[in-house]
C-alpha cells in the first residue's frame, strides 16, 4: 500500500509518501509544494494543484491521507488553507485516489502515543519510526509522513482489506 501524507497548507503544503506493507515502512519520497507570497490566490492554489497531481502521477499512491482543517485564531489564513485542501482533494479525486482525513490530535496519539505531543516530539517519532538519517525539513514535511504514518496505523482494517483484494 503506497500511502501519500499530505499537510495542506497555503504558502507551503508537506506532502511523504510510504510504502506500508505488513507492519514495515518504507519512505519512497517526501518534499514540500511552496507558493511564494505576492502571486494571487488562483496562481497559488493552481501551483498546489498541479503539485499533487505531479505528486501523485509520480508515486501512484493508492490512498491519500490529509490533515483536517485547524481553525486557529486567524480566520484568513484559515480560509486561505481550505481553499488549498480543496484542490488538493480535488486532485486526488480526478486522479481516482481515495482520501482519509485525521484530525491533528489523530494524527499525535498514532505517532506519538499521547494527542497532546509537540511539534518536536512529532518530528522526532517520524524520524525514528521511518529510520531517517536526519529529520525531514521543512516542519511540514515531517507533519506529511506523520500523517501517512498515522493512516498506515489507524486504516490497518482498510488496509488488510486492500491486500485482500489482490
Amino acid at each position: 500500500m503506497i500511502i501519500l501524507g499530505i499537510d495542506p497548507g497555503y504558502a507551503i503544503v508537506g506532502w511523504g509518501v510510504i510504502e506500508y506493507n505488513r507492519s514495515h515502512f518504507t519512505v519512497l519520497g517526501y518534499g514540500a509544494i511552496e507558493t511564494p507570497a505576492g502571486l494571487k490566490t488562483e496562481q497559488r492554489l493552481s501551483m498546489i494543484f498541479d503539485g499533487v497531481n505531479e505528486l501523485i502521477k509520480t508515486y501512484k499512491p493508492d490512498q491519500m491521507a490529509i490533515e483536517e482543517l485547524f481553525f486557529n485564531t486567524n480566520i484568513t489564513t484559515g480560509i486561505k488553507v481550505a481553499e488549498a485542501r480543496g484542490v488538493i482533494i480535488m486532485a486526488a479525486n480526478k486522479l481516482g485516489v481515495e482520501v482519509y482525513e485525521y484530525t491533528p490530535l489523530q494524527v499525535k496519539q498514532s505517532v506519538v502515543g499521547y494527542g497532546r505531543a509537540d511539534k518536536k516530539q512529532v518530528i522526532t517519532m517520524v524520524t525514528m519510526l521511518l529510520n531517517l538519517p536526519k529529520p525531514p525539513k521543512p516542519d511540514d514535511t515531517a507533519d506529511a509522513l506523520a500523517i501517512a504514518v498515522c493512516h498506515a496505523h489507524t486504516g490497518t482494517s482498510r488496509i488488510s482489506q486492500y491486500y485482500n483484494q489482490k
